[in-house]
């Protein structure tokens, strides 16, 4: 399969408004990050998208995605939930509801906060969604055709998902992984998982505790994603990492054998 990192960043993204930081001003496009979300591209020629932030629509055209056929959502903060709406031209183009796939916090304040997508209406033109609630227990078949195992963690004390495609592993907004869960992760190629800062944050990992992680699970690869500001220049930062680590970048594509 194939991951482009759609955006890298923290739910502010980079560069921050009104921020005068050297990051922020930075001519490196590898201190560019738009709201966090990945686009896997399988074997069978099918489209799967984590997370749907509120830079959704840009993504899409960035990348030239002509087709969507699952969406497995982390959890339903709006950088990662935001751009829902525009998955209209899908309904479209595809003449079928999204597949939308989430656990049951997730699924509620979705239903909530979308409420138009999923209740009775008589407005041509509005976004058409199935939404499939995952206990994070069991592996689902996806209707993409690909069977995820979903990874549960901690987002401060919201239970959050990550999840697992064959060789490939993706967590983010996540500050704690039961031993149990890290068991889920052992065996994986490659290894994507927040990291927002160098310091310790109350919600997400920081460095010091992405690394130890990764020291955990023993990937071959691993990339550090949902990056904020405070992380530092990449041209610096990556000299810094492991060899086997890299900070991802927007539109960085990789192969998971």
């Amino acid at each position: 399969m194939r991951v482009t990192f759609l955006g890298t960043g923290t739910s502010q993204g980079v560069p921050v408004i009104a921020c005068t930081c050297a990051v922020c001003q930075s001519k490196d496009s590898h201190d560019k990050h738009l709201r966090t979300s990945a686009l896997i591209e399988t074997d069978k020629g099918k489209n799967i998208l984590i997370d749907i932030g509120p830079d959704f629509r840009e993504q899409m055209l960035r990348e030239h995605v002509t087709h969507l056929d699952s969406i497995l959502i982390t959890h339903a903060h709006r950088d990662h939930v935001g751009g829902l709406d525009d998955i209209r031209p899908f309904n479209w183009v595809q003449r079928e509801k999204m597949e939308i796939y989430c656990n049951r916090e997730a699924r509620v304040a979705i239903e909530r906060d979308y409420h138009y997508i999923f209740g009775y209406h008589e407005f041509p033109g509005l976004p058409e969604a199935n939404l499939h609630e995952l206990s994070g227990d069991e592996p689902v078949l996806l209707a993409a055709g690909e069977e995820v195992m979903p990874i549960k963690a901690l987002h401060k004390d919201l239970p959050v998902l990550g999840y697992r495609l064959g060789r490939l592993a993706y967590i983010t907004d996540a500050n704690h992984i039961d031993s149990k869960e890290i068991e889920k992760l052992k065996g994986v190629d490659t290894l994507v998982i927040n990291s927002l800062r160098r310091q310790k944050h109350f919600s997400h990992f920081c460095l010091p505790e992405s690394l130890e992680i990764i020291g955990m699970v023993q990937p071959r690869v691993a990339y550090l994603t949902h990056v904020s500001h405070e992380m530092g220049l990449y041209a610096e930062t990556e000299k810094e990492l492991p060899e086997h680590v890299h900070l991802a970048y927007d539109g960085l594509k990789i192969t998971v054998e």
